[in-house]
């Protein structure tokens, strides 16, 4: 029999959960757990600047490695600037485990210091979460955290720790098990059955996948079913790392910022086999006219999702590597020379917007040289904006987990502490972090962290002096009434970067191909600033609210 105290039973079961790295901030309703932290010999804690970017860094580790990260905030205003890091996780279902702190448990509900109802207030954003009221119920609370935040659709899970909790005195006879995911669910045969009938018997089919894709690590499975099927590819934004950029069946991305003929094609099709997708807007544009005329298998693993926005034709609920190791077997493998010929004709009529070459000459040009010169299991981040739906269009993926973007909240300040979090995960690779002015400002602070850790991460930063996509949808559906999305003073980021102890490659002075490999091969944290004119827009694009056929740009005329 152990006696120890709250935090020190934290402590322990999070060691014994596999956990090795923790981000956070300490305040006054966590120092009993920091306390308890700082003897731990497994556990290294990442002081962040700003607890929001701890959250993000938790996810950029969760996302690279697949299993559940840790962060750490006091209560109040550490609770609340957690918050936004929390609802991205449950969107786009990143496993995290979240642990603040709370004020001693007869304050609660008095106005105390530094209170804030979390528990209540994270119920909407969170997979599940947890008010723990006895250091006691800390042995079955911590393993449940780590057991839901992994199980089927994994997402983000809050464990809310009052300080008197924190500091209570238990005898432990012996600790729990560490926390294992649960099991999928058992798809139905007769599922399988029904399914590859479909897909054989269909002459236009399509496979759209999506982050479930990735969750599942299902990827060489989906480049093996649509190879035997001679089945076109395309892509959710959270789903673009499935299978290689170049691949012959990669169609490329549907939706908002698709390629004109990509919708086109979905347009055609007469099966859609969806899989770990959501039917989100930004995918299907008005959702009552995508694809009207095609079949829908949609395969997920939340309940929740199918037949949620657009009724499936077959709905199947499973772990979508269990399903589509099931399915394979039972697909023919069919040519398919008419369907594949009429998407050459299309991708002939409609050219693709963003050039396959490399250069200088545009950002989508420079996002495809940085990626034929990085190594190919780098890991690509990214904030929000133009830069992002740039480098979705552009850059050369090759599989895996190497994609992590703010898809489903949508969140600026993401790219840099998320890459952050995947070089702390994933040390032996690089990783690349895709921003604009705009987004950087929005977690600047973290570049101390980086420093401080000389994570191996390179920075491209594409600086218009503007809120990019604001600025575009300004211009092209409010009549150019451009309001408040220019930034007035032009910030010197060369000499900010090199101020926190940042390399810097600056292309507005040196614009060559040898510098931008000098700045990739170079260790630790690196800046390649590249001016961007306010007039590079991000096209083809839906317009919003309008059906995916409805596109500005990319057609024949250019």
């Amino acid at each position: 029999m152990q006696k120890m105290t709250g935090a020190e039973c934290t402590v322990r079961l999070l060691e014994r959960q596999g956990i090795t790295t923790i981000a956070g901030i300490p305040g006054g309703t966590n120092l009993p757990l920091y306390d308890a932290l700082s003897r731990s010999e497994t556990i290294t804690h990442i002081l962040a600047r700003h607890e929001q970017g701890a959250g993000f860094i938790a996810q950029g580790m969760a996302r690279t490695t697949g299993k559940p990260a840790v962060c750490l905030a006091t209560s109040g205003p550490g609770a609340t600037n957690l918050v936004t890091a929390i609802a991205d996780a449950k969107l786009d279902s990143v496993p995290l485990v979240c642990i603040t702190g709370q004020v001693p448990t007869p304050l609660i509900g008095t106005d105390a210091f530094q209170e804030v109802d979390t528990y209540g207030m994270s119920i909407p954003i969170t997979k599940h979460n947890f008010l723990v009221r006895s250091a006691q119920d800390l042995l079955t609370v911590i393993p449940e955290a780590f057991r839901i935040a992994m199980s089927c659709r994994p997402g983000p899970v809050l464990v809310d720790i009052p300080r008197d909790v924190q500091v209570e005195e238990i005898a432990v006879d012996a600790f729990p098990l560490p926390a294992s995911a649960d099991a999928p669910p058992v798809v139905a045969q007769s599922d399988i059955e029904k399914a590859a009938q479909m897909i054989n018997s269909a002459s236009r089919p399509v496979l759209w996948v999506g982050g479930g894709v990735v969750a599942a690590q299902a990827d060489a499975l989906c480049k093996e079913m649509a190879e035997t099927a001679s089945m076109p590819v395309t892509m959710t934004l959270m789903g673009l790392s499935v299978i290689p950029r170049d691949h012959e069946l990669n169609i490329g991305m549907l939706g908002m910022h698709a390629e004109r003929y990509t919708n086109m094609a979905m347009e055609g099709c007469d099966l859609i086999v969806a899989a770990g997708v959501r039917f989100d807007d930004r995918a299907t544009g008005k959702v009552n006219e995508f694809c009207p005329n095609a079949k829908v298998i949609h395969i997920d693993i939340d309940h929740c999702e199918l037949d949620k926005l657009r009724s499936a034709s077959l709905g199947i609920l499973g772990d979508i590597k269990d399903v589509f190791s099931k399915l394979l077997p039972k697909i023919d493998s069919k040519p398919r020379k008419e369907w594949n010929e009429y998407l050459g004709a299309l991708k002939a009529a409609f050219p693709q917007h963003a050039p396959m070459e490399s250069g200088f000459e545009s950002p989508q040009k420079f996002i495809r040289l940085v990626g034929e010169i990085a190594d190919d299991s780098a890991i690509v981040t990214t904030d929000v904006g133009k830069h992002q739906m740039w480098t979705a269009q552009s850059y050369p993926f090759t599989g895996g987990r190497q994609w992590l973007t703010s898809g489903g909240l949508g969140t600026m300040g993401f790219g840099l502490p998320v890459a952050i979090g995947a070089a702390l995960a994933a040390p032996d690779k690089k990783v690349l972090c895709f921003s604009g002015d705009g987004s950087l400002l929005m977690n600047i602070q973290e570049l101390a962290t980086a420093v401080e850790h000389n994570v191996n991460i390179t920075v491209i930063l594409f600086n218009n002096q503007c809120l990019g996509l604001v600025h575009q949808q300004q211009e092209l559906f409010f009549e150019g009434n451009i309001f408040s999305c220019e930034y007035p003073v032009a910030l010197d980021y060369v000499t900010i970067l090199r101020g926190f102890g940042w390399h810097v490659c600056d292309l507005a002075e040196d614009c060559s191909e040898e510098i931008v490999r000098q700045a990739l091969a170079t260790e630790g944290p690196c800046l390649i600033h590249m001016p961007v004119s306010r007039d590079e827009k991000v096209l083809p694009m839906v317009p919003p609210g309008a059906a995916n056929r409805v596109m500005i740009g990319g057609d024949s005329n250019g």
